[in-house]
């Protein structure tokens, strides 16, 4: 499913237009990016939680030239499922 499919849906089950669920499905990811930019988590209750995550920094190496390189730590974006959505996905 791409995102205007995803739109479509929502708007057919909520009951308006697609230019709305648009708008609705845009400030839902708008206000999980700033919420995770700030260091706080989105909790779905059984659907699941959004957090972003630290990722220390690490050797690697260039597969070009076989050089070792250090890979700089960061922040990353995660999504831990709840059971709910567990479940619907292994039924």
């Amino acid at each position: 499913m791409n995102k205007s499919q995803l739109i479509e849906q929502l708007a057919a089950r909520c009951g308006t237009t697609n230019t709305e669920a648009g708008r609705m499905l845009g400030a839902f990811t708008e206000i999980v990016s700033s919420t995770l930019a700030n260091g706080d988590s989105v909790i779905l209750a059984g659907f699941g939680i959004f957090e972003a995550r630290e990722r220390a920094a690490r050797n690697g190496r260039n597969p070009h030239s076989g050089e070792q390189i250090l890979i700089p730590a960061k922040r990353l974006p995660k999504f831990r499922p709840g059971s709910k959505l567990l479940e619907a996905v292994a039924e």
